[in-house]
C-alpha cells in the first residue's frame, strides 16, 4: 500500500512541475506576442490618442474660423454692390464694372 502512495506522490509532483512549466511558457509566449504586436504597430506609424485629439481640435477651430471669414466676405460683398445699376453709355465697361459683374454672376444661381 505504501508503494501506491509513493506512486501517487510522484505523479502529483510531476503534474505540479508540468503545470509550472506550462505557466512559465504561457508567460513567455504572451511577452513574445506583445513585443511583436508593439513592433508591428510602431512600424505602421500610427498616432497616439493625444496627438489625434490635438489635430481634431485644430481642424474644428479652422472650420469655425472659415465660417467666420465666409460671413465677413459675404458682408463685404453686399456692401460693395452698387445701390443702383450703372448707366450704360455704350462705352466699354471699366475694370471695376467687369469685376462687379463677375461678383453678381457668381452670387446669382
Amino acid at each position: 500500500m505504501q508503494s501506491d502512495n509513493k506512486f501517487f506522490d510522484d505523479l502529483a509532483k510531476l503534474g505540479q512541475s508540468a503545470f509550472g512549466t506550462l505557466h512559465g511558457v504561457k508567460g513567455e509566449v504572451e511577452t513574445l506576442i506583445r513585443s511583436r504586436l508593439e513592433q508591428a504597430l510602431a512600424d505602421m506609424n500610427l498616432v497616439t490618442r493625444e496627438e489625434f485629439e490635438v489635430v481634431r481640435d485644430m481642424a474644428r477651430q479652422a472650420r469655425e474660423k472659415n465660417a467666420e471669414l465666409e460671413q465677413k466676405i459675404a458682408a463685404l460683398e453686399t456692401s460693395l454692390k452698387p445701390k443702383t445699376p450703372p448707366k450704360t453709355t455704350g462705352k466699354k465697361p471699366t475694370k471695376i464694372a467687369k469685376t462687379l459683374n463677375k461678383i453678381k454672376t457668381k452670387k446669382e444661381p
